[in-house]
């Protein structure tokens, strides 16, 4: 199945008044949890790329993936090339099948901006492609864009006429005091500025930067026309939270040895998988910082273990292993019927 534009997605957004979210994709498993989530939403989403994620996943790769997404999710859903600069690389990924692509050429003059918007815009018609385009310039980071505040200005509505008018563009994005990255404080968003443009033009409206905006800001947006929402920094602050929680508890796990517990429920033995869950549980129910001192860390996963059945023989002979965790030896702990332990060193005696 190829992939659909932007086109009937963002003027049906806009008609019946709501906006359809652009989430920033990077691979297989960021783009399997967008659908997941539009999909229980039954909402349509557009799957958004910038440079650098085109350059590390290639495109090759990431038309086909979403291709095949699209088949299998009863929602609408595209592939959309966010904030590209280079004209022919976009040129070259619409002749491969994309069809809705970003050229920011919002770093020019207004003029030589109109140029390089129109060549895309002709080039695109021709592929059944819609092209999104900025007006204004917004300040913060978007992948290997870097825009300081002073340099940011917001978007003049007399010019977002004439700008749409002169390239023929599909929807624009609108420059109202958002930024890209993370805020320093709260934004403060220009809503009169936004609905002089929606008054003076007809295509579509973008909001980027919209990570970070409150809940109530994003819907005043969209209430003032604001028809696709553009979202990356809300989704990449939380999978780095993750790793670093990853990271903290999996070196708490090797300095304290209980890496190599292996634990058996109802006769069944859990993998290193399963061990990491029981780490974890624990580790959250008792605040374990990542500068705990190892005995108490070794002394909370007894307790743990105690409060899920373990019996106290077990678990004494689990403490009682702190100074022989580093022998080489083999020590099997027996539980009741419900947990058997068994605690070996990497390097057990024969």
């Amino acid at each position: 199945m190829s992939l659909i534009s932007t086109k009937e997605m963002l003027i049906k957004a806009q008609e019946e008044g709501y906006a359809v979210p652009a989430f920033n994709i990077h691979n297989l498993e960021t783009i399997q949890v967008v659908l997941d989530a539009a999909r229980d939403l039954k909402s349509p989403v557009i799957l958004a790329a910038t440079p650098s994620t085109v350059k590390y996943a290639d495109e090759n790769y990431l038309l086909a993936i979403i291709e095949k997404a699209s088949e299998i999710n009863n929602i609408p859903l595209t592939f959309h090339l966010d904030h590209h600069e280079n004209v022919e690389d976009i040129k070259r990924i619409i002749k491969l099948g994309c069809k809705s692509v970003m050229i920011d050429a919002s770093k020019y003059e207004f003029r030589k901006n109109v140029e390089i918007v129109k060549d895309i815009v002709d080039y695109a018609h021709k592929y059944g492609a819609t092209v999104e385009a900025e007006l204004g310039k917004l300040g913060g980071v978007e992948d290997d864009l870097k825009v300081d505040e002073k340099d940011s200005f917001l978007t003049d509505p007399n010019e977002a006429v004439e700008f749409v008018k002169a390239t023929g563009v599909d929807s624009l994005a609108v420059a109202i005091g958002t930024a890209h990255g993370l805020y320093k404080s709260e934004p403060k968003l220009d809503f009169d500025r936004l609905e002089k443009i929606r008054s003076m033009v007809d295509i579509p409206l973008v909001l980027h930067g919209a990570s970070g905006v409150p809940y109530n800001a994003v819907q005043s947006a969209i209430e003032k026309g604001i028809c696709k929402v553009n979202i990356a920094t809300e989704l990449k602050t939380p999978f780095s939270n993750a790793i670093k929680e990853y990271l903290k508890i999996r070196d708490l796990i090797a300095a304290s040895g209980v890496d190599n517990l292996f634990v058996n429920l109802n006769g069944q033995q859990l993998t290193r998988q399963g061990v990491w869950r029981i780490v974890k549980e624990y580790s959250h129910k008792a605040g374990i910082k990542k500068d705990v001192n190892l005995n108490t860390f070794r002394h909370s996963f007894a307790v743990h273990l105690l409060q899920n059945g373990a019996n106290v023989r077990a678990v004494q002979k689990l403490l009682g292993n702190q100074v022989l965790t580093y022998m080489d030896t083999y020590y099997e702990i027996i539980n009741n019927d419900k947990i058997n332990l068994v605690y070996k060193n990497s390097h057990p005696r024969a």
